[in-house]
């Protein structure tokens, strides 16, 4: 089973009594995959990555990446921990060279990187809040996020819709992420980006929805 927490594209979480709870009702031979990909950005005291299940647990695996919060998407670098058996399993059918040199001195520097780190998770709280507030202000709906993107819910009136949106702003070169393959065909997934974009997109909703910003 696998479980993405927190969930892309809304940006929602499980606490992690829950997940206990899920762990627990899976037969011994079903495998918990948790994906925390976005775990870096959460600021919540009922929120784990699962660390702590993974080091108590022989069924129980977690997913991360560098792709996020340490900002090196392109080079495809991610890491796994979990129980010896399964790691052994996984390096048993991995590729012999699934990651390049580049790639591992990059993700060395990243780790040490702590700076960088707090400096994107303040400039992430910061502007997720910002962005929620300032959005709903325009009569849109904002699920509430703990990850580093907003979703965005669009009226279904014709020059309304999520659609109509993402044309006038990609008209002005702000792209916003078309969300109809996870079924959300009325939302569009913004990314917090810098100050000045972020201002940009707001503004430029408020310009389609009809109100000044």
């Amino acid at each position: 089973m696998f479980l993405a927490n927190p969930n892309n594209p809304t940006g929602t979480y499980v606490p992690f009594d829950e997940v206990k709870r899920l762990h627990a009702g899976l037969p011994p031979n079903a495998v918990l995959v948790l994906d925390a990909a976005y775990a870096d950005y959460v600021r919540r005291n009922d929120y784990e990555s699962g660390i702590e299940l993974v080091a108590t647990s022989d069924n129980v695996v977690m997913c991360r990446t560098f792709s996020k919060i340490h900002g090196l998407a392109a080079l495809r670098l991610g890491w796994l921990y979990g129980p010896a058996h399964i790691v052994a399993a996984v390096n048993r059918i991995r590729g012999p060279f699934n990651v390049n040199t580049p790639a591992m001195a990059a993700g060395i520097a990243a780790l040490e990187d702590t700076a960088h780190l707090e400096r994107s998770r303040e400039h992430n709280t910061r502007w997720l809040a910002w962005l929620t507030e300032e959005i709903r202000k325009l009569r849109l709906d904002v699920t509430p996020s703990v990850a580093n993107f907003v979703l965005i819910h669009f009226p279904t009136e014709k020059g309304r819709t999520a659609q109509d949106a993402d044309a006038f702003l990609t008209a002005r070169g702000l792209i916003l992420r078309q969300v109809g393959a996870y079924k959300l065909p009325n939302a569009l997934r913004m990314s917090v980006g810098s100050e000045e974009a972020n201002r940009l997109v707001v503004a430029a909703l408020a310009e389609f929805m009809g109100k000044r910003a």
